[in-house]
């Protein structure tokens, strides 16, 4: 009895030994599914356990052991995927809605992080001058619009007055001087000054200005009345001259702005994500669109200034073109590669579009040195912006070279220079323009 009571006992104890052994066995086995499951995830590799793990003797350091060994590998794959993530591609490996330009091969910008793809701004890739041409062409036209606005001067006609000496002989000083003595006793009210002086006409009376005993006059007297001449024009131009509205260059100035600042933001941002990419790129060809449009609006206005019903027929014309183009560029195919003619094309027919108002200027003011002078201008950005665009759609040199101007150098980077040029000849059209229509009015 007292030997099977012992075996009883021995047996009882063992069991309660065997059962603390695999619940022990059972939380080793649930910890080591646990790590494996993060190591799957952060490693992409399982780890499975070796013999010794289950031992019960050292558990807890092993256990802890285990858990460094994993910690130094987690951090080492997140270092190594970061790196690998942010490294500058082939164009092999572009998602389909990046794939652009077979000819550049290399240094591409594949779905990075906003933070990233902000700060490779200042970084060298196939994008970079991209940025820079369109973000450095936007602070030339900022800077050309505060000029316009603050510095650039009220003109005076000096072409008017090229003949002053021949025609000193006329009486009509004597009536200048006497309306002028009149004048005298108001001259501290200078705001009534001026309004009696607008309304003398004194274009007319310059015109006729002096008596006919300076008619044989010699050439030390010309020389005298070529100065007087400048000091009159200085004198009485700015009473004289009331400018025209400004806001058709300044519409320009804006387009072209905002048509820079766009494609400069597009350039950096798009390589993001899908979705942002389609957005940019709408915004590019919205830019486009408004820099082609709003040219239109200096020279259609200031010479067609004096007759509404062409100057709104125009001006209505390129508005409606430069919407329905915006408008077909929402379509998705319109990103396509092989769509790339087709958009140079319509862009190029936008500007083609404004030879009609130029010919019709050149019909009704031929003759006139400020119209040739501008449709010289507008012949020239006409050429830069055809040539543009023949570069773009032709991705000339990278397709004779593919891989060589990856950097610098291809169409797209040559392609934003040109409309720089193109807009900057643009501005110095609008000038004289300003100039014509301040002197002469209506």
């Amino acid at each position: 009895m007292v030997r099977v009571n012992g075996l009883i006992k021995q047996g009882i104890d063992r069991s309660w030994h065997f059962g603390i052994w695999w619940k022990n066995l059972r939380v080793r086995l649930l910890t080591s599914t646990l790590l494996a499951g993060i190591s799957n995830q952060l490693q992409f590799h399982f780890y499975f356990p070796s013999p010794s793990f289950f031992r019960m003797d050292g558990e807890d350091s092993n256990l802890i052991e285990n858990q460094q060994a994993y910690s130094g590998r987690e951090g080492k794959g997140k270092r190594l995927w970061k790196k690998v993530k942010y490294q500058l591609v082939e164009y092999h490996s572009l998602p389909g809605y990046l794939r652009d330009n077979e000819y550049i091969l290399g240094h591409y910008r594949s779905e990075w992080p906003m933070k990233q793809v902000l700060l490779s701004i200042f970084t060298i890739h196939n994008e970079t001058l991209n940025v820079w041409t369109h973000l450095i062409g936007f602070f030339i036209f900022l800077a050309l619009t505060i000029y316009t606005a603050m510095k650039v001067p009220k003109v005076v006609d000096l072409n008017s007055l090229q003949h002053f000496p021949d025609i000193l002989k006329k009486p009509d000083l004597h009536r200048l001087q006497s309306e002028l003595l009149t004048c005298l006793p108001s001259m501290p009210d200078l705001h009534k000054l001026k309004e009696e002086i607008s309304s003398w006409h004194i274009k007319e009376l310059l015109y006729n200005c002096l008596p006919e005993r300076f008619f044989s006059s010699n050439h030390t007297d010309l020389c005298v009345l070529h100065s007087v001449k400048e000091d009159l024009v200085n004198i009485v131009a700015p009473i004289m001259i009331r400018p025209i509205t400004r806001w058709p260059f300044f519409a320009f100035l804006g387009g072209a702005m905002f048509c820079l600042l766009a494609s400069s933001i597009c350039h950096l941002l798009f390589c993001h994500s899908e979705r942002l990419a389609y957005i940019m790129l709408r915004l590019d060809y919205a830019g486009i669109a408004a820099l082609i449009s709003t040219s239109f609006y200096p020279p259609v206005y200031y010479s067609f200034m004096c007759d509404p019903f062409f100057c709104n027929l125009y001006l209505g014309f390129i508005t409606v073109l430069g919407i329905a183009t915006i408008l077909v560029s929402l379509l998705p195919m319109f990103q396509n590669p092989e769509f790339r003619t087709i958009r140079a094309s319509l862009f190029f027919g936008m500007g083609l579009s404004g030879v009609a108002p130029i010919l019709h200027k050149l019909f009704l003011f031929w003759g006139e040195p400020e119209v040739f002078h501008t449709t010289g201008y507008e012949i020239l950005m006409g050429a830069l912006y055809g040539i543009g665009a023949l570069v773009y759609a032709t991705r000339i040199p990278e397709r004779w070279m593919p891989g060589k101007f990856d950097i610098a150098g291809h169409s797209h980077q040559l392609f934003h220079v040109l409309v720089v040029a193109g807009a900057y000849t643009h501005y110095q059209a609008g000038l004289v323009y300003l100039r014509w229509r301040d002197l002469r009015g209506c």
